[in-house]
């Protein structure tokens, strides 16, 4: 059935964002000791630092909570402002609205968008897989082939819609990945044509949350099925899982959008990404 873009849904989705950037900084809390790892809730959601150039470092969730409060601004610059780090907000059309005249007064600058789609699980034929393509649960022993065709396919971004206002060193992505693979809920898949690697992807469940968390095809498979065969697999599994909402963030007009849009996905909301450097 047709999903309606509420606030509650909004919460719900946002909720699944916000656990899984705050997964993923214990990680990294873990990893190094993680004295400087920040996890500050701030408005309702959640800020978090998870180390230098970490695609983990951003506000999620904020401003369904109503208005965000000066002292909690003050306390979140001066905390990243020790660590030379950007802000990055991410702030859903659906929060309140007096927070991005907020922001922007206080000196950040809207750098982009990003969607929110959501497909509702139940009853649907999700198809087969394109001709010549199989898709497989990574195992530990391919787990080293499917992280470098994730990394590599997110150094390749597709061309096409609004481009991404955020890129990120190799190291630190392929660090990153290495770590939220590990977490509770995460599943891993191996897209393979006629026998070669040609991509990867994955799936976090989270409360009967599908979040459809990555997937890359290497730039010598593009536009031969891959994506659609991913996301096919994933969301057959997710519905085998109890899952009955699948997400996805994508970039406005991108070729993930039009992928994820033909399997049925919907606009639930749009997040306004506002950013402000250190210094």
């Amino acid at each position: 059935m047709p999903l309606f873009g509420s606030t509650e849904l909004a919460l719900r989705v946002e909720r699944a964002a916000c656990s899984l950037i705050a997964a993923g900084a214990e990680a990294a809390r873990n990893r190094d000791g993680g004295d400087r790892v920040l996890l500050l809730p701030v408005a309702g959601g959640l800020a978090v630092w998870a180390g230098d150039g970490s695609p983990l470092n951003k506000v999620a969730g904020a401003g369904f909570a109503g208005a965000i409060a000066d002292d909690e601004l003050d306390r979140l610059e001066t905390e990243l402002e020790d660590r030379s780090s950007p802000i990055r907000f991410e702030l859903a059309n659906l929060g309140d609205p007096a927070n991005g005249r907020l922001l922007t007064e206080r000196g950040y600058a809207l750098v982009g968008f990003e969607n929110e789609l959501g497909l509702d699980l139940g009853g649907r034929d999700f198809g087969a897989t394109a001709p010549g393509i199989e898709i497989t649960r990574s195992t530990d022993d391919d787990f080293e082939v499917w992280l470098e065709a994730v990394v590599d396919g997110f150094a390749h971004p597709d061309e096409q819609g609004v481009p991404s206002d955020e890129s990120f060193p190799r190291e630190v992505l392929k660090q990153v990945m290495r770590e939220i693979s590990c977490l509770e809920g995460f599943v891993r898949y191996v897209a393979r044509v006629d026998g070669e690697i040609a991509g990867g992807g994955s799936l976090r469940l989270s409360e009967g949350v599908a979040q459809l968390a990555g997937a890359a095809t290497l730039p010598q498979f593009r536009r031969r099925g891959v994506q659609s065969s991913l996301l096919t697999a994933r969301l057959a599994d997710a519905r085998a899982e109890g899952c009955d909402l699948a997400v996805v963030t994508t970039q406005p007009g991108s070729k993930s959008q039009q992928n994820v849009s033909r399997q049925g996905f919907e606009l639930l909301y749009s997040k306004a990404v506002l950013v402000r450097e250190p210094g």
